[in-house]
């Protein structure tokens, strides 16, 4: 979609759009990561309603750049083009909140079929072993 386009839409349009693209982007997952991924972003989505502003523009920036990353790694036919995901970044765990690192913490357990798992403070912390 143009930039000119992008810039008539309401925030609120943008949003909808973005999701959207989300959701069908993830029609190119296998099934069971497309089943954990609408469920997420689902959630996200949800959870960002009413969040101020700031916050709103860097949900947005992060949100467009996973969609970038998933429209890479399956294109936009569906066809995944190789390896799934990117490793993340050690700096960027660091700047985590710790509600945010258990989150990421429990995506991983879903995403591996684990559940009822404890999480213990090394694992927040990021021990290593």
């Amino acid at each position: 979609m143009s930039k000119i386009i992008m810039n008539q839409l309401s925030h609120p349009q943008r949003v909808r759009l973005l999701y959207k693209t989300i959701l069908r982007l993830h029609r190119g997952l296998p099934t069971e990561l497309r089943v954990l991924g609408d469920n997420y972003v689902r959630d996200e989505f949800r959870r960002h309603l009413k969040c101020n502003p700031m916050e709103a523009q860097l949900f947005m920036t992060e949100w467009a750049r996973y969609a970038s990353t998933i429209t890479e790694q399956v294109g936009l036919r569906g066809k995944p083009k190789g390896e799934l995901g990117e490793q993340l970044d050690a700096e960027a765990v660091e700047m985590l909140k710790d509600d945010q690192v258990v989150q990421l913490y429990e995506l991983m357990l879903a995403a591996k079929g684990l559940h009822g798992d404890t999480i213990t403070t090394d694992d927040v912390r990021g021990s290593d072993k």
